[in-house]
């Protein structure tokens, strides 16, 4: 678990010193099926890791805050969390279901809600306010097509991936 603050005092966080989201333990994921386990193996080989970067900005009592930048292609499982969730797209766009959301738009999704999105032309940067310090993954692309298509799309996305910029970066 990610170590907590003492809110009695002011408190500044910088993002440069954030950790990423596996390094800062503040999220658990709920066991893998097999098909599940063997899909996410396939895609992390094919380069999935290189779509992504995850930053967990702060974590306070009761609070954390999550930088995300999904890069093009990205292939975000279905899934959800155990703890209500309120997202600010920064800069980029995504889709979610025939919805496009782009800069300064928001999404609230209670805990339990299954979701998903794909990130836009330019990717998608996105701050994530959880209402919890700690909170879990549940994957719920239960099927190897998901895991195929998501390796499919690392292998062809990678070296893109490499060298991409933060959308936020691209009207700097």
């Amino acid at each position: 678990m990610a170590e907590e603050q003492d809110t009695s005092k002011f408190q500044i966080f910088r993002a440069k010193d954030a950790p990423g989201l596996m390094e800062a333990k503040c999220m658990t994921v709920e066991p893998f099926s097999d098909t599940q386990r063997a899909g996410m193996d396939k895609a992390i080989a094919s380069g999935y890791l290189e779509g992504d970067e995850i930053k967990v900005l702060s974590q306070v009592p009761g609070f954390g805050l999550t930088h995300v930048w999904f890069k093009h292609g990205y292939a975000l499982p279905l899934h959800s969390h155990d703890c209500d969730c309120l997202y600010y797209v920064i800069a980029g766009s995504l889709m979610m279901g025939t919805e496009e959301l782009g800069p300064r738009d928001s999404f609230f999704i209670p805990a339990g809600v299954p979701y998903t999105y794909k990130p836009g032309p330019e990717g998608v940067e996105i701050l994530e306010f959880r209402h919890a310090n700690a909170f879990n993954f549940v994957n719920l692309a239960k099927g190897a097509a998901f895991w195929d298509r998501a390796a499919d799309t690392a292998a062809s996305k990678r070296e893109e991936w490499k060298t991409a910029k933060r959308p936020s970066l691209n009207n700097a």
